[in-house]
C-alpha cells in the first residue's frame, strides 16, 4: 500500500533544504553544497515519483525510473525531463566525491563556487517544477 503523506514529506523536506543549500554557499562550503544538492533532488524526484504512483527504487539517480515512467508524469514535469534526469545524473556522479573525497582529492579544494552553485541552481530548479504537482498551493 502506497503512503500518499510520504510522497509529500518527501518534497515538503526538499524544499526546506534549498534553505539550508543557501547557508552553506554563503559560508563558502562549496563541496557541502554539491553533496546536499543531490539528497534534495533525489527527495524531491521520489516524491514526485510516489505521489504519480510509481514506488522509487532505493538508488540516488532516479533517472531512468522517470524516463521508464514518463507517461505517467504531470504534463510541465515531463517537458521538463531532459534537464532534471541531467540534473540528477550530474549530482549523483558527485555525491561520494563530496562528502568523503579521496586519497588524491580533498572536497573543499576540488569544488568551486562554479560548481556549487550550478549545483544548487539544479536543486532549485527540480524543486520549483515538482513542489506544485505534489505539494499543490503550500
Amino acid at each position: 500500500m502506497r503512503n500518499p503523506d510520504l510522497a509529500r514529506d518527501h518534497v515538503w523536506r526538499a524544499a526546506v533544504r534549498l534553505r539550508a543549500l543557501d547557508a552553506l554557499y554563503e559560508g563558502g562550503s562549496w563541496a557541502d553544497v554539491v553533496r546536499e544538492s543531490q539528497e534534495t533532488v533525489e527527495l524531491a524526484l521520489k516524491g514526485l515519483l510516489r505521489s504519480c504512483g510509481v514506488e522509487p527504487p532505493r538508488i540516488h539517480d532516479v533517472s531512468d525510473v522517470l524516463l521508464a515512467e514518463r507517461a505517467r508524469l504531470p504534463p510541465p514535469v515531463r517537458d521538463a525531463l531532459d534537464d532534471l534526469t541531467r540534473i540528477s545524473r550530474d549530482l549523483r556522479r558527485d555525491r561520494e566525491l563530496a562528502f568523503y573525497g579521496a586519497e588524491d582529492l580533498t572536497p573543499s579544494g576540488f569544488y568551486s563556487e562554479e560548481d556549487a552553485r550550478r549545483a544548487r541552481d539544479g536543486a532549485r530548479r527540480t524543486v520549483t517544477l515538482v513542489r506544485p504537482h505534489v505539494l499543490g498551493g503550500e
